[in-house]
């Protein structure tokens, strides 16, 4: 008796078909290339020596009509986003251009960081300028949206993942922090955002141009969005002096217009906005989508988290709650676990 397929396998069967049966390329076999945070699986295959990128986004989690739309509005920009080639909304299946092999994140080196940041940096305000695709406006970054987001970390990783049990003041001051976060994200001038624009979604093109990936959930929100992603990256490590020179010579060029003290300060408060919600999903990635790696990456995300409220009288409690009472359960339990592991 034949063992069934798995959802995976299954969709993996049929992406291959229809790859042969509906567009103009022809697929010997699919190589698994990459997941990502999402649903989204990517695989690469070769059409007439053309190496050809195929994916696979479940319409029932993945926006694959957002995605072109994006990508068209932002190759209209100018921005270097892959070439959609074909694509069934109906089944959630898309081919693209190839990229190639040279990840933003492999090809960093405390040599290349000078000459590559800035150019990612130049890239964040022709993003910028993108606030609608054919669909229409942009969905934008506004309270409610913010709210779910900070959410995932109270109940994803407090409750969910440390199963913390907190007080009535610690309670309080959450929300009075998350409120006080979520009103400095709002009065920023808005612009558009990538969303993640960090060293994994970037790659580093055969004229060591930045090519842009993964934008499927661009909004319009804080203008120094994209470059907390960037620069405060949870899979990247870079001292805090060099950081400060690259953001303090990108305002400088692009943002002279707004006082470097307030322009930091919104920098600092949408890091925190941003951390808090990763640090979240990290949690529920491990939880709900099985994908445990992404616990690793916390406590980075979360010495991020500390290190942007300690600079500001009005979260330092919120940092003292986080040093003390979050970030050594998450280090308990990841050291138990590893130990389980390699026992």
């Amino acid at each position: 008796m034949e063992t069934p397929l798995t959802f995976k396998q299954l969709r993996q069967q049929q992406l291959h078909i229809w790859i042969n049966q509906n567009t103009d390329f022809d697929c010997q076999s699919l190589e698994i290339v990459a997941g990502d945070a999402g649903f989204r699986r990517y695989f690469r295959f070769v059409h007439h020596e053309q190496s050809i990128i195929a994916v696979d986004a479940p319409p029932k989690s993945e926006n694959t009509s957002q995605y072109i739309a994006v990508a068209q509005s932002y190759r209209e920009k100018g921005i270097n986003v892959p070439e959609i080639y074909a694509y069934d909304l109906a089944q959630g299946f898309y081919l693209q251009q190839d990229f190639g092999h040279r990840l933003f994140s492999d090809i960093l080196t405390v040599d290349s960081s000078d000459l590559l940041y800035p150019k990612a940096l130049a890239n964040i305000p022709i993003i910028q300028s993108c606030l609608s695709t054919e669909k229409g406006p942009l969905p934008v970054f506004n309270d409610a949206f913010i709210d779910r987001e900070l959410s995932l970390f109270t109940d994803w990783l407090l409750g969910q993942y440390l199963q913390l049990r907190l007080t009535v003041a610690e309670q309080n001051m959450l929300i009075k922090v998350f409120t006080e976060v979520k009103n400095t994200c709002l009065i920023q001038p808005k612009a558009g955002i990538h969303r993640d624009y960090h060293s994994r979604n970037l790659m580093l093109l055969e004229n060591d141009e930045i090519g842009v990936i993964d934008f499927q959930d661009a909004v319009v929100g804080p203008i120094t969005y994209d470059a907390v992603s960037l620069l405060r990256d949870s899979y990247q490590d870079w001292p805090k002096v060099k950081v400060l020179q690259w953001l303090q010579n990108w305002h400088a060029e692009y943002y002279v217009q707004y006082p470097w003290a307030e322009f930091k300060m919104w920098f600092d408060c949408v890091g925190m906005q941003r951390h808090i919600k990763i640090a979240g999903i990290f949690a529920r990635l491990c939880i709900r989508d099985n994908k445990p790696s992404f616990l690793a990456d916390i406590p980075h995300t979360l010495d991020y988290l500390i290190d942007e409220a300690s600079q500001y009288p009005e979260y330092s409690e919120f940092a003292i709650f986080v040093r003390e009472r979050v970030l050594p359960d998450v280090l308990l339990k990841l050291n138990a676990k590893n130990k389980a592991t390699s026992s």
